[in-house]
């Protein structure tokens, strides 16, 4: 038995999650959608190993992505339970904002939608990554 993890990183599109005025939507149906995606492009992933069984996935969410991680875990289970398939784990990162300050280059990470660099204090940043949505990697064992 061999356990190969095979890094893939397939964005997978998405937009929205919030509501006028910074307000959670109420349903999870975005993300019954979203666990179908990334149980379809692990597969796939997985097929390209003739008789590889998939095993456990990871997927990175920025916490700008609009993904509520616990309901995504939910309609994963769910739709892991009625698949055809062996159960397949699902491992959720959850990934922080991050800045990039265009006066001296810092990169940092912050919880704050303007925050002064904190090498130079310049209000001027650019946002690196907390609104991704990954397929990290899969992991199948042969």
């Amino acid at each position: 038995m061999t356990v190969t993890s095979m890094p893939c990183l397939h964005l997978i599109g998405y937009s929205g999650g919030l509501e006028a005025g910074g307000q959670k939507s109420a349903g999870f149906m975005h993300e019954v959608g979203i666990a179908s995606e990334i149980l379809r492009a692990s597969h796939a992933e997985a097929a390209r190993r003739p008789g590889a069984r998939l095993v456990a996935v990871t997927v990175r969410i920025g916490v700008l992505a609009g993904v509520d991680a616990d309901a995504l875990r939910f309609a994963w289970d769910v739709m892991s339970e009625q698949a055809e398939y062996d159960p397949v784990t699902l491992e959720i990162q959850i990934m922080p904002r991050r800045n990039r300050c265009q006066q001296c280059g810092c990169e940092f990470v912050t919880e704050m939608y303007s925050e002064p660099c904190p090498e130079c204090s310049s209000d001027n940043s650019t946002l690196l990554s907390g609104d991704e949505m990954q397929l990290a990697s899969v992991e199948v064992e042969e």
